[in-house]
């Protein structure tokens, strides 16, 4: 899984030695973190690519985030799609959370899900927060799921 900062550079070690690296050198300048993360996806034609983003938010201090782009040909219904959406951030989320406990940062899965029901991916809501709240993980939709709804929105190609 190749991930990279938003500068576009490539990260070559494994993420969660990159996350501990960026804890511990944020924790030296004795930054507050809260890390979110989220995925958003975009459909064209016959294919649906995908960003999912590690943000880490510096309390007063902005923010910084890595990202991991994917593609699929797999064909699916829009709730389908938000669920694999849901699952690509949870899949990050629970690699991570152990580290993130270590080192005391708030955890946050952000589901590019609309509250209102009158959008579409408003019919994935209950199975998206059920998923999330029932892994242990602190649940938020739009217009509060930033890491998904912005951030991945606009590393998706």
């Amino acid at each position: 899984m190749t991930w990279k900062k938003f500068s576009g550079e490539i990260i070559h070690s494994d993420i969660h030695d990159e996350v501990k690296k960026a804890i511990e050198r944020e924790s030296s300048l004795g930054n507050k973190l809260k890390v979110c993360i989220g995925t958003d996806s975009q459909v064209k034609g016959a294919v649906t690519d995908y960003a999912t983003v590690i943000v880490f938010l510096r309390e007063k201090k902005g923010a910084f985030m890595f990202i991991h782009q994917e593609r699929s040909t797999r064909k699916m219904s829009i709730k389908e799609r938000m669920l694999t959406e849901v699952q690509k951030s949870i899949e990050i989320a629970y690699a991570l959370c152990d580290l993130l406990d270590l080192y005391q940062v708030d955890l946050e899965v952000h589901a590019d899900i609309n509250t209102n029901p009158m959008f579409k991916s408003n019919q994935a809501l209950h199975e998206a927060m059920g998923y999330i709240l029932s892994m242990g993980f602190v649940f938020k939709a739009k217009p509060e799921a930033f890491a998904s709804s912005a951030c991945a929105n606009k590393m998706v190609h």
